[in-house]
Parts: C-alpha cells; structure tokens; sequence
C-alpha cells in the first residue's frame, strides 16, 4: 500500500520557517497504532490524517509519541492541502476533531482557523514551575496547558526550560508570554511530555492567548508572534467563545509513503 503526504510549512510565506506539519488525505482510517508510527516516522511536532466523513473532514493529530485533542498549524495546513492540492472550492472547509467542529477559511490572502476559546484560570506562581522554566514568572495560569507570564519579550526569547522537569509537571505543556516589542504580545511553547521539547509556532495555544491578551490590552484583534528558532506570525480575533487565528502556509515537500 502508498499513501501520498505532503509536508506543509504553516505560519510562514517562504520554506524553512513557521511550524512544517505532515498531512495525509485518506480514503479510511489506518490502525491507530499504525498512524503513531507515521507520525514517529516523519518525526515531525504534528501528523495529521483527514478522513471525509459526510459534508465535513475528520481530523486527527500526532505527535511522534501520541494523539492530542488539538492541534492548529497541522489543521491550517490540512486546509491548505486540501484547498491547494486537492482543489477544495468552499467558503470554508470544516473539520470534526475531538475537540469538537472546527473550520478554516480564506481572508485577504491568509487561512484562518476558528477554534474555540480555552479561558485560562489562576493557577498562581510556584517554585516547581520557576525551576522547570528556569525563570521569574509574573504569573501562573493554566487549562489544558501551563500558562506563564514573563515580564517582557526578552525573557520568552531568553526561557530555557529544564525539559525533564518540565515533563514532570501535570499539564500537556508549558505557554510562556509576554507583551510583544513589536506586536501586541509573544509566545514560546514547551511540550516535552508529549516528545516535542520546542514548538516553532502553535495555532492551539493561542485558543488561551488570544482571550487572555485581549482582555488585558482591551483589543479584539491582535497581532502576535512566536518567537521560536524558526519563528512565526499569527493575526489573532477574538469573537465571543471563539478564536479567529490567521496565517499563511507554504507546501515544502510532498511524496509517497511504501507500507509493505
């Protein structure tokens, strides 16, 4: 059996920057435990595999060691896989996943996912956390993720987190954020639990960064960026419950995968 991939650059116009997420197009649904080995194989912070189920696509994510509930650059560049590649017309493309409907559609040239929001709530500093990140923290919240506020953009750039006691804390991963120098906030993200030690850019984690900054600088629409190695500008709305998160895409690569 072949199955053709096609690795996508998301947040980023030009190859080599953004967050590079693996997609396939499939006609139905592989073993689960044949999907993680695909997504260890390729090695990347995120495979995602699209299934049409009805009028919709049935996403699903991994990272090279498990499945998470939700994912954002992979799912913009499933939309533009399916928008580039496969000829995809609609308005919007709309997605089932396990964190419920999700949709992607096209504004002044970008993708734009509609997330739900995810309301950080007080979780309050310990020494655990400023060990594991290996800095002050202004404050700590949390939902899925650990939620940390530094005190400018410096310190998100300068953060070098001890990985193996970060992994050891009870959140998927660690947001750290700032007020931005040049865009109204910054972010990095550290997930070594789930084998992603540095995300370059995270659509997801901006479901709780975007309701967070938009409350404090009183602005819905926001401009951020993720200051990873790689890099990667997000153009961030808040609308109500949900999350409009834009960016551009860029197909790097595509191939054939050989099973057996």
């Amino acid at each position: 059996m072949q199955l053709d991939f096609y690795q996508v650059d998301a947040f980023s116009q030009r190859p080599f920057s953004g967050n590079p997420a693996m997609v396939y197009r499939l006609d139905a649904w592989l073993a689960d435990g044949l999907m993680q080995q695909i997504a260890a194989e390729h090695n990347l912070a995120e495979t995602a595999f699209l299934v049409r189920e009805g009028l919709a696509w049935h996403i699903r994510w991994f990272t090279p060691t498990t499945e998470v509930p939700l994912c954002g650059h992979a799912t913009l560049a499933s939309a533009f896989v399916l928008y580039e590649v496969y000829g995809e017309t609609g308005e919007a493309i709309e997605f089932t996943s396990k964190s419920g409907p999700l949709s992607v559609s096209r504004e002044d040239g970008r993708l734009l996912l509609d997330f739900p929001t995810l309301v950080p709530t007080e979780v309050g500093v310990t020494l655990d956390v400023e060990r594991a990140l290996g800095c002050e923290v202004v404050d700590v919240l949390g939902s899925n993720e650990l939620f940390v506020v530094l005190a400018s953009e410096q310190a998100v750039r300068e953060c070098a987190p001890d990985m193996a006691a970060l992994a050891k804390l009870p959140w998927l991963g660690a947001i750290v954020t700032a007020r931005g120098d040049h865009h109204d906030f910054v972010s990095r993200y550290f997930a070594p639990a789930i084998g992603i030690p540095e995300d370059p850019v995270t659509g997801s984690t901006h479901c709780s960064l975007i309701p967070y900054w938009s409350q404090r600088l009183n602005k819905l629409s926001l401009s951020a960026y993720q200051c990873s190695a790689r890099g990667g500008e997000l153009f961030c709305r808040l609308e109500g419950d949900r999350v409009k998160i834009g960016g551009f895409a860029t197909l790097v690569a595509s191939g054939r995968l050989t099973l057996g």
